[in-house]
């Protein structure tokens, strides 16, 4: 057993939108990911997704409204929630996720941003 230091690891991702995995929990890969601009709506019709903020501020467009996840705030979109996370302006976002191993980046939406295959950093 060791520590994970996530400042060390996030200094590794170099591309925003595609998330990197860093540990396992049960049947869960824990993900950072760097963020910036727009990403696309998509949903995950079987696995919830847990996002927490460690820097910036992430907003996801739901059907109905729009949540701002802070520093240090964790979101929890259920399964089957349609959603589409985005940032303002220039600032970039850290996170971490947590999702079941067999999450798809992008659920059964594939664009130009999807990642197919996760690396471990």
């Amino acid at each position: 057993m060791e520590t994970i230091n996530l400042k060390q690891k996030f200094s590794k991702v170099n591309e925003h939108w595609h998330p990197y995995i860093i540990g396992e929990l049960n049947d869960n890969y824990i993900k950072l990911a760097k963020v910036k601009g727009e990403f696309v709506w998509h949903q995950h019709d079987e696995e919830d997704e847990l996002f927490m903020v460690q820097q910036g501020t992430l907003f996801i467009d739901f059907n109905d409204k729009t949540v701002e996840v802070k520093p240090g705030e964790v979101l929890i979109v259920p399964k089957g929630t349609q959603h589409r996370p985005y940032t303002q302006g220039e600032e970039e976002v850290h996170l971490v996720l947590i999702e079941p191993k067999q999450t798809k980046h992008t659920g059964e939406v594939i664009t130009e941003k999807t990642v197919e295959k996760l690396e471990w950093i």
